[in-house]
């Protein structure tokens, strides 16, 4: 019988799979609720926990002018896919993080998927945008659902490998590899990034993200449901 919580798919070739994921021909993955639906065991936030509430079987963040707060995994987690699903309040600023190595230092040591109110907006699209990789990747397209409705995101980590999924479409695929240069890009552009993402630790906390609107606007809300993580 195989692990509690475990999923598994036949595998025809062994060989290129790491000795510890697979079980007489099978690729081995553990399939993990990171949120309960009744409190926020599991997770905290050691800066501004009171900006985070639970309510209907949602996670709840709220804005507050002049702050952010990530709410993060106790687990780190290495590779992975995790999906989700959010609603957000019209001009909410938030994002998910993975990789966090450390919590004192998120916006350095961890990468951010952005959520942000840019329902409607064409492309070309900025690295600022909903669905980029923060200050990395652009979106390709914007699939975004209006403000007040549910979007779904996986987010897969598998070695120097990120994708972004939005509603169903691949926005963003990133080589880490490729960023070998503290606060740039592989396109030549700036980011804001301390080190270079090749040499990161390939291994991290999951945070979610509150932050002061757009505008710094306050009291604003954004909700999390149904988030799963897929050891790989």
């Amino acid at each position: 019988m195989l692990i509690p919580h475990s999923v598994s798919r036949e595998v025809s070739n062994a060989t290129d799979v790491p000795p510890h994921r697979y079980w007489k021909g099978y690729l081995m993955t553990k399939t993990i609720e990171l949120f309960n639906g009744r409190d926020l065991t599991g997770w905290e936030d050691h800066k501004n926990p009171h900006l985070w509430t639970v309510v209907d079987g949602m996670i709840v963040g709220t804005s507050e002018a002049g702050k952010m707060s990530n709410l993060s995994t106790q687990t780190q987690y290495g590779d992975f896919e995790l999906t989700f699903e959010y609603n957000a309040d019209a001009k909410v600023n938030s994002g998910v993080f993975l990789r966090v190595s450390d919590l004192d230092d998120e916006v350095h040591t961890g990468l951010e998927i952005q959520i942000l109110d840019t329902y409607g907006k064409e492309p070309p699209l900025d690295k600022g945008d909903s669905g980029a990789l923060y200050d990395m990747i652009a979106p390709s397209t914007n699939p975004l659902s209006p403000a007040g409705e549910w979007n779904r995101m996986r987010l897969r980590c598998e070695g120097p490998r990120v994708e972004v999924e939005l509603n169903g479409v691949l926005v963003v695929e990133a080589d880490l590899e490729l960023f070998d240069t503290p606060g740039m890009n592989p396109d030549g552009t700036s980011n804001k990034f301390k080190y270079a993402w090749k040499t990161m630790p390939r291994m991290g906390h999951i945070g979610l993200q509150t932050h002061a609107g757009m505008g710094g606007l306050s009291n604003l809300k954004i909700r999390f449901r149904k988030i799963v993580v897929q050891t790989l």
